[in-house]
């Protein structure tokens, strides 16, 4: 059986790498289907699979590289730089390469000022997301629950919102009413629209302090409104995210994209699989992928099953879905 070794002369980083009661290369050997053993100050596996060696010795090393640099080994960049590596085959890779890889994975994380949460691509489909993220001011990002849609673009906002780049965070969706308008609903507009909204909530909560985002919407730095309320309004200098957007109309659609103003950025995000509207109305985000989906200065992101971060469990429940 051939081996792949790598000799880690410093005891604290080997340390650090392995983890709490080797629990990071456990870890790893599940991303590689192989054992990753441990033996004094060296780390190795046994395989026949030449890539399966090189992917190894790739993961080590861009590890070493992000804990030399101030980052804590932890499972999700583990995972994260797993599923960055992959796709890109590491046969006789030259070591400016690999330098050159860390420095683009680590350039696509998001840091967000005044939290401790760093954000990682945790799929190349969540890679390239965050890259449109950074290089786009209209973003659709299209994919099944638990691809990260929503809570990549929150991360990739609320950077944006309090490293002082945008002034403001507008979070809408399209109330979609089960028998009760809005009007009827008992509490101010804030209160009446929050249940729709809550699983921007969530993200921005697993992101944030609850202080921070306390004071973010008494400043009104974050902003919620129903999709029916843009009407009429010049957004600049801001973040917009529209969720659930596979259930607005054409007419909302086209309504809400010609809301971008001067040094704005849009993102809207939804699942073309689970459409609420009337069985006779057509999603405005179909009809919007359709019609500008040649536009350049327009980025689209299709997730996909192999994105599913969420678990495992609903990654093959949706692939289930997907072949039926």
């Amino acid at each position: 059986m051939n081996s792949e070794s790598i000799v880690l002369e410093n005891t604290g980083l080997l340390a650090e790498l392995c983890g709490p009661n080797d629990y990071n290369l456990s870890i790893i050997g599940d991303l590689l289907g192989t054992r990753v053993l441990s033996r004094g100050n060296e780390l190795s596996i046994e395989s026949e699979d030449p890539e399966k060696r090189q992917l190894f010795s790739a993961l080590v090393d861009a590890l070493v590289t992000s804990t030399e640099g101030g980052l804590p080994a932890t499972p999700d960049l583990i995972i994260a730089l797993h599923a960055e590596l992959t796709p890109l085959g590491y046969q006789a890779k030259a070591p400016d390469e690999g330098s050159s890889f860390c420095e683009d994975f680590f350039d696509s994380c998001i840091q967000i000022p005044g939290s401790h949460a760093k954000v990682y691509p945790r799929s190349k489909g969540q890679g390239l997301y965050l890259k449109g993220l950074a290089t786009h001011d209209l973003i659709f990002s299209v994919g099944p629950a638990g691809t990260g849609k929503t809570y990549l673009a929150m991360a990739w906002a609320l950077r944006e919102l309090l490293s002082k780049t945008r002034r403001k965070l507008i979070l809408t969706r399209p109330i979609v009413e089960a028998g009760e308008s809005l009007g009827y609903l008992p509490g101010d507009l804030v209160q009446k629209i929050n249940p729709y909204l809550r699983p921007l909530y969530d993200a921005m909560e697993m992101l944030l302090p609850y202080e921070i985002i306390r004071r973010l919407e008494e400043s009104r730095s974050i902003e919620v409104a129903p999709l029916a309320y843009m009407r009429g309004r010049s957004l600049s200098n801001c973040v917009v995210i529209l969720d659930e957007a596979q259930n607005t109309t054409k007419e909302q659609m086209k309504m809400f994209l010609t809301r971008l103003g001067e040094n704005s950025r849009a993102i809207v995000t939804g699942d073309i699989t689970q459409i609420d509207l009337p069985r006779r109305a057509e999603s405005g985000l179909v009809h919007a992928l359709q019609l500008l989906s040649s536009v350049d200065d327009i980025f689209i992101s299709k997730l996909d099953s192999r994105d599913v971060v969420r678990s495992p469990l609903v990654r093959k429940i949706i692939e289930a879905y997907e072949n039926e």
